[in-house]
């Protein structure tokens, strides 16, 4: 005969499959978070290579124009030297006058 103190029959096995199926649900919820925050993290890792290629590309541009305007003989483009410097006297630049 049975516990006659409890009536109903109690088993521990449902009351800790149910335990662990909610842990191994969690579990895969776990994983699918941290390789989905994996993939974002290189993805944004190689965005940033790629801006990072194309400011380089842009700086070489800028580098090469700079190099060119300064390389010019202006005489040769038709530009005379200058006559006479004349520096203006410039007034105090401060916020009170």
């Amino acid at each position: 005969m049975r516990n006659s103190r409890f009536p109903f029959s109690f088993s521990l096995v449902p009351l800790l499959s149910g335990t662990v199926a909610v842990l191994a649900i969690s579990y895969i919820g776990l994983i699918a978070v941290v390789m989905s925050y994996a993939a974002l993290t290189v993805e944004f890792s190689q965005s940033v290579k790629n801006d990072e290629s194309a400011v380089a590309v842009l700086e070489g541009q800028y580098l090469a124009s700079i190099a060119s305007i300064q390389d010019l003989d202006y005489r040769t483009a038709g530009y005379a030297a200058p006559l006479a410097q004349i520096f203006v006297p410039a007034a105090s630049m401060t916020a009170l006058r």
